[in-house]
């Protein structure tokens, strides 16, 4: 992999924060650092709360798809699934507006600040809007207990879920409501199993999920996401960390390149953004986003530069990750 050096890097590192239509992950903007490479443009956004052993894997991943060429396309556009966010259910069918064509919707639930009623609630009003021929499927980050989980599974039945994402954080957790709840058949995806683990591997290999949800950055770039697909064999659903359109053109980069992609994508978080970067984003359209390199519009990275704080903070996290490299 080509490696840029550091001086190159802080010298043309833009950083930006974007203003989000509705509060997500506790946060009302998304901070994201961009560089120009000889590649194309790229991104470092890991979340502002991850230290910088986990972050450094969002950094190989911004100088890997901007230093170097991506693998093979083999598909030119990538259905997504709507994201909803942990919103009141009055609030879903104007989020749901905001994805045209999405058939697919992934529901945020188990949130601290919420109760089970309010998740059944959400989700049975996206059922309302979608319909029956509607896939959906929820994500709980891992913030659920095995009871709790279990309990959750029975609730949310009624409403056919496609399949339920990170349900519990351990594996072992994980394995031992796979057998509780094999008789629901509703699969478990693991997301934060794979990329917050020390052994991306271990998930698949326990037999603790029957679907990975794979994310480009956090994972280290698409060559190491790649590698992990090859490896487990198990079905996957690339998805994104809240990007901007520059970051999710990397993880359509990631998409396009696997063989066998039954799932929509996570890929149509543009549309939780209330601006980007560029004039032209990575919008779903007739339940779809293109597959494409993404340049930033210079009037727009000055509209929504971050502080100079923020900008400090930024720089000093990118110069920490580096020598971490």
């Amino acid at each position: 992999m080509m490696m840029p050096s550091l001086s190159d890097l802080l010298g043309s590192a833009h950083v930006v924060s974007l203003p989000l239509v509705t509060r997500f992950r506790g946060i009302d903007h998304r901070e994201a650092l961009l560089l120009p490479g000889p590649a194309g443009w790229t991104e470092f956004s890991p979340f502002v709360e991850y230290d910088d052993d986990e972050a450094v894997a969002w950094l190989r991943a911004a100088i890997d798809f901007g230093w170097n060429q991506t693998p093979a396309l083999l598909r030119t556009s990538l259905a997504v699934n709507a994201t909803v966010p942990a919103v009141e259910a009055a609030l879903v069918p104007d989020i749901l507006a905001r994805f045209p064509g999405c058939r697919t919707a992934k529901v945020k639930v188990a949130s601290a600040d919420q109760t089970l009623a309010d998740d059944v609630a959400r989700v049975r009003m996206v059922r309302s809007v979608l319909g029956p021929e509607g896939r959906i499927r929820v994500d709980a980050n891992g913030l659920w207990n095995m009871d709790e989980a279990e309990h959750a599974l029975h609730a949310l039945a009624e409403f056919d879920l496609e399949y339920v994402e990170q349900p519990c954080m351990s594996v072992d957790e994980l394995i031992e409501l796979r057998g509780r709840s094999a008789y629901m058949d509703v699969p478990i995806a693991a997301d934060e199993s794979v990329r917050k683990a020390d052994d991306p591997l271990l998930v698949a290999r326990a037999g603790a999920a029957d679907i990975l949800v794979l994310k480009a950055q956090p994972l280290g770039g698409i060559r190491a996401a790649l590698a992990i697909i090859a490896q487990t064999g198990l079905p996957v659903v690339v998805s994104s960390a809240l990007d901007t359109s520059i970051g999710l053109s990397m993880g359509a980069h990631l998409a396009a390149a696997i063989p066998e992609l039954p799932y929509d994508c996570g890929l149509g978080t543009a549309s939780l953004l209330a601006a980007d970067v560029t004039h032209n984003p990575l919008l779903p359209v007739d339940g779809a986003i293109e597959v494409r390199r993404v340049s930033p519009d210079a009037d727009l990275l000055e509209l929504h530069a971050a502080s100079a704080e923020r900008r400090d903070w930024w720089l000093a996290r990118l110069e920490r990750c580096y020598a971490l490299l």
